[in-house]
């Protein structure tokens, strides 16, 4: 049981890690999109958590891994477009309400 709130509150830790990069750097896309991904991963930790205690229910666990995949790979495809047509990732460096 011990073992379980440990898993949890290091999901709690790496989650509000990640919230906190994602608020501290904003100058780069890539840095961004890393940061939203350790929000992720300690969401992933903290559903561990809560679904260990719970029978036949795993199978929510793959359905957030998917949805989880599906998020970075559109992240990076964007990431991708916007290297290609502007050079960079940096945020300032482009005009988002151009078209």
């Amino acid at each position: 049981m011990m073992e379980n709130f440990n898993i949890m509150m290091l999901g709690l830790i790496v989650f509000f890690l990640g919230f906190s990069s994602f608020l501290l750097n904003r100058k780069h896309l890539l840095s961004m999109l890393l940061s939203l991904e350790l929000m992720m991963l300690g969401s992933f930790l903290m559903l561990v958590f809560l679904i260990s205690g719970s029978l036949g229910e795993e199978s929510f666990l793959l359905y957030f891994l998917t949805m989880v995949v599906c998020e970075s790979s559109l992240g990076l495809s964007i990431l991708v477009l916007i290297i290609r047509s502007h050079g960079n990732d940096y945020f300032f460096s482009m005009k988002l309400l151009e078209c």
